[in-house]
Parts: structure tokens; sequence; C-alpha cells
């Protein structure tokens, strides 16, 4: 099997996650600039397979687009254009920022550590992931 790799995207910072290549565990990989996601995930596939790309779609409460829709929507489009042969699932982004906050409060880090936005992308982008697994029985919660 190959790896799906997991996106929360934001105009300053992309977090980054993958699974395992057997797809059971989803970890937290790094975050890359938005000019440098093309280039970061060409290196990194030219070392692991990629089966799928997950993007985190924001929405509002009422499940309505939000404000960074197209934001998204142009991301998405950059990485059909750079990777065509691989597939691209959108799922639910919302409050994983605020979930991953909430975790990483609760993590035992420092204060400064805790305020690290790079780590709250990450673990959004985790978040994201872990989602997109239980929805798909991955995790055998099904």
């Amino acid at each position: 099997m190959a790896r799906v790799v997991a996106f929360d995207y934001g105009t300053k910072r992309i977090g980054v996650a993958v699974t395992d290549p057997l797809q059971i565990i989803a970890t937290g990989l790094t975050t890359v600039r938005p000019k440098d996601v093309v280039e970061f995930l060409k290196n990194y596939m030219q070392t692991e397979e990629v089966e799928l790309f997950v993007v985190g779609e924001p929405r509002q409460m009422d499940g309505t687009a939000s404000q960074s829709t197209p934001h998204v929507k142009g991301f998405i489009t950059i990485l059909k254009k750079a990777f065509p042969t691989v597939p691209i699932e959108r799922i639910d982004e919302r409050f994983t920022s605020k979930m991953a906050s909430a975790a990483i409060s609760q993590s035992g880090l420092k204060k400064i550590d805790r305020q690290n936005k790079s780590l709250i992308d990450t673990v959004a982008a985790t978040i994201i992931l872990q989602s997109w697994m239980e929805r798909r029985g991955f995790l055998g919660l099904y």
C-alpha cells in the first residue's frame, strides 16, 4: 500500500500529515509555505509512494463555504496540475485548529511551544487525516 497525505491549508503555512504505508497510523509531518509545497511534495514522493491527497475544506457552522474556501480551491488546482495521477479528497475541517490547540495545551509542552503556529497546523493536518481514516473505517471503529 501507499501513504495518504493530508493538508491543513493556510495562506501562510500548510500543515502536512501522512499515514504509514499500511494506512493505520496518522502522523504529523511538517509545515510548508504555500509557495514551497509542490517542490516539497516532489521531493517527498521520490522516496515515498503516495496514493491519495486529503485536503481539509473550511466550512462555516451552517456548512456553507468560508472565506478561506477560494484559497483551498486554488491549492487543490495546484495539486491537480502538479500531480495529475494522485486523486484528491476533501474533508470537513471545522474545528481542527481548535482541536489541535486543545491537544497541544494538554500535552505538557511549555507555553512558548504551545503557541507555535507551525505545530498547530501540523497537528490540525493530523486531525484531518485521522478524521478521514475514521470515516473510511481504517481504525477499526466500524
